[in-house]
């Protein structure tokens, strides 16, 4: 049976229609997420500057740790979109049983190394010494939770790959609230060490229902024990070819996200502080990009896999021009408003004042940030991951941490937000390129480089 969703009819307006139909529920769950970012940086920025800056100093490393179950989402979500595209469920659900076993393995490992330097990072990364007990407690909690958080991830990417955006997104608004709840009763108690367990515990409880959905509820996925699946490298190896450029690019992305939090951490908790909150406030504008970048993926994929090129290149045109126009909306709300967000997420007035000088300076890069989010969504589903993650590697290595090494110290924290907003533009410049161009998506035209 062929549960592909990816060709709903011929016209335009019935293709758009399911971009909306995948991008709505995806959108919403980064709502979620994003909420949940904010809920806890309100919660957290009502105990002080320390308290913010000592997250705000680990979070960047939370983000490296999440860079290896990123690639294994990818490497085996991807092949479940094709699988389903083509009509072949049997072989979707084969890749989903290698793809669990793999992210509980690794997972696993990460969880260790996460745990073993959990006390000195916040030293490496030259902190405070006042943000240290706290900055290496949040770090070892979320280190705790990687096992859970990534089965949890695959289950959602698994869903959505074969066309289940309600599910996933249902399921983090069931996250959301735990952690709200969670935080309430546990932070008054524990401080920054309360938020942390918060939001584990959140995430904990939640992996369950995911997994139990995906694996026994949801019928192009359901395993059925009546089914062999023995090991197959092939498996393995395509996933490996997906999603190792993939985990590079987050691993490496993320490497610079701590360096660049090594260029801030001098300057000071309410630079740290405020840096961490305008990352913070942003995450709503690229809410949207995040969303419609998953229905990019679903949709390419399940195309390709139905060998229909010309309408994967549609679907991709349209996520991208859709993306770009939501982000770009949003960009233009948040300049207006962010004095009122940062209102709600700090007491603290020097920390509001410069967040919401250095987040007006970002946003003017959002049409293009918004184009090159979807543009790898879209990449990515044509299996097209390589010379994407090289683009970003050196538009985040040499243009984002060159400029940022010359400017922040003329210009402190403001120099390190101009450098990303020049990064963002270059990236989606080279990003749309590389869309037009992709032997992936245009196969005719142009040879696999």
């Amino acid at each position: 049976m062929n549960t592909s969703i990816a060709n709903p009819g011929e016209g335009l307006r019935a293709q758009i229609s399911i971009v909306w139909k995948l991008s709505i529920p995806a959108i919403l769950t980064q709502f979620t997420s994003m909420a949940m970012q904010y809920i806890d940086s309100a919660m957290v920025g009502r105990l002080g500057a320390n308290a913010s800056a000592a997250i705000g100093l680990v979070t960047t490393s939370t983000w490296l740790m999440n860079g290896v179950g990123f690639a294994i989402a990818a490497g085996f979500s991807v092949q479940v979109a094709q699988y389903i595209g083509a009509g072949e469920d049997y072989n979707a659900r084969r890749v989903t049983r290698h793809g669990f076993l793999t992210s509980l393995i690794v997972s696993i490992v990460i969880m260790v190394i996460g745990i073993l330097i959990s006390n000195p990072l916040p030293r490496w990364l030259g902190g405070e010494e006042a943000l240290w007990a706290d900055g290496s407690a949040y770090f070892m909690v979320y280190a705790i939770t990687v096992p859970f958080l990534g089965m949890h991830r695959l289950a959602s990417s698994f869903m959505q790959s074969a066309g289940n955006m309600v599910v996933p997104s249902v399921l983090n608004a069931v996250t959301c609230l735990l952690d709200v709840v969670f935080n309430l009763i546990l932070i008054p108690r524990y401080g920054v060490l309360g938020a942390g367990l918060g939001t584990g515990l959140a995430t904990v409880v939640v992996c369950f229902p995911a997994l139990w959905f995906c694996c026994f509820r949801y019928e192009p996925l359901r395993l059925n024990r009546k089914e062999s699946c023995p090991p197959d490298i092939s498996i393995l190896r395509r996933a490996v070819k997906i999603g190792t450029p993939v985990g590079a690019e987050h691993i490496a992305m993320s490497g610079a996200y701590v360096a660049a939090t090594a260029i801030t951490a001098p300057l000071g908790a309410i630079a740290i502080a405020a840096h961490s909150f305008a990352v913070t406030a942003e995450s709503i504008c690229y809410m949207p990009g995040f969303g419609v970048s998953s229905a990019a993926t679903t949709l390419v994929g399940q195309s390709i896999g139905a060998n229909d090129y010309s309408l994967a290149r549609r679907y991709s045109y349209i996520t991208v021009a859709m993306g770009s126009a939501m982000m770009t909306l949003n960009g233009i709300i948040m300049f207006i408003f962010c004095p009122l967000v940062f209102a709600f997420l700090t007491p603290v007035q020097a920390v509001r004042s410069v967040a919401a000088q250095i987040l007006r300076i970002e946003l003017f890069s959002e049409p293009l940030y918004g184009a090159s989010m979807v543009a790898s969504g879209a990449l990515r589903g044509a299996e097209d991951t390589l010379v994407p993650s090289i683009m970003t590697l050196f538009s985040m290595w040499v243009v984002r941490l060159g400029l940022a090494v010359l400017l922040v110290p003329h210009y402190g924290i403001h120099g390190m937000w101009i450098a990303m907003t020049v990064e963002l533009c270059f990236r989606g410049l080279i990003f749309l390129a590389r869309l037009f161009t992709s032997g992936y998506l245009h196969p005719e035209k142009f040879h696999h480089f």
